[in-house]
């Protein structure tokens, strides 16, 4: 009923408020913009966008069709992806650390189940040592993890980051008592940088809350029970870095990396390093 092509012209216009600016963006002229939001309004048989001299504002059937516009344009995608000739099919395993969930990932993965709704992505969720041991038992194809900068060339490099200590900003640590630290169950990357680092400056230290995921290590942290160790840019917004308020070591850099297992099928796998790599993974 509502042409594609209609309704991607008014959705730039709903977005920019101006005709002008609608078609710079879709590499149309303002009098084809023009033409495409009657046809439109047309076939909708309602006033989609108010217009004056100075202002374009959509009508309140407007803001309705771009509700809809978007609904049909996104399944028009993936319609289209699904038929397409280069439509990949298949199963792909794919593995990460549960403390990366907090990134952009999960949106990543639900664009690119929507891209490739042939491919059937199965998610492992746990940390670093056992995703790479599953992936050499070839169980895994592809994981996501964090290691250290002298260990990542076998992988694919997203970003890099700096660790850095991360408590509450209430929390308070005696310089004459051992840093509380709230941990990831050993083994854990994370958790060895922190020991590492406070055992190089001679810094006695105790664990005081061990966890096997990330909501219950930030639980911990929370509640005032110790510091932890996270990549700075996955500080949550409560809490806050306190490496120089307690005198902690710096830790240094840290690698999101991409690995992938030589037999992993080619076409999901590189596909899926391409949308990670291509879409970002600030958080957000």
């Amino acid at each position: 009923m509502f042409d594609p092509i209609l309704l991607k012209t008014f959705l730039a216009v709903a977005e920019t408020r101006s005709f002008t600016n609608a078609g710079v963006q879709l590499g149309l002229s303002q009098p084809t913009v023009s033409q495409h939001v009657r046809k439109l309004e047309d076939a909708a048989g309602r006033t989609l966008v108010s217009r004056d001299t100075r202002d374009v504002r959509l009508t309140d059937n407007g803001d309705a069709m771009a509700g809809f516009a978007r609904t049909i344009l996104a399944a028009h995608t993936v319609a289209s992806s699904y038929f397409s000739g280069s439509a990949m099919r298949g199963r792909l395993r794919f593995g990460t650390g549960d403390d990366l969930a907090i990134t952009q990932l999960p949106r990543i993965l639900r664009h690119f189940r929507q891209l490739y709704p042939q491919i059937n992505l199965e998610l492992t969720v746990s940390q670093t040592g056992a995703l790479v041991r599953r992936l050499h038992a070839g169980q895994l194809d592809l994981i996501f993890i964090k290691e250290n900068p002298d260990e990542s060339a076998d992988g694919v490099r997203v970003s890099r980051d700096t660790m850095v200590w991360v408590g509450h900003e209430k929390t308070i640590i005696e310089t004459d008592e051992p840093v509380p630290v709230v941990a990831y169950n050993a083994p854990s990357f994370s958790r060895q940088v922190a020991i590492d680092a406070l055992e190089a400056v001679g810094r006695t230290w105790r664990i005081t809350c061990n966890s096997r995921e990330v909501s219950g290590l930030l639980a911990a942290v929370r509640a005032g029970l110790g510091v932890a160790v996270f990549p700075q840019s996955l500080i949550p917004e409560d809490l806050v870095k306190v490496t120089n308020r307690f005198g902690l070591p710096v830790l240094g850099d840290v690698d999101f990396t991409l690995r992938a297992n030589p037999s992993a099928p080619p076409e999901p796998t590189e596909a899926l390093i391409s949308a990670i790599m291509g879409r970002g993974l600030a958080r957000g």
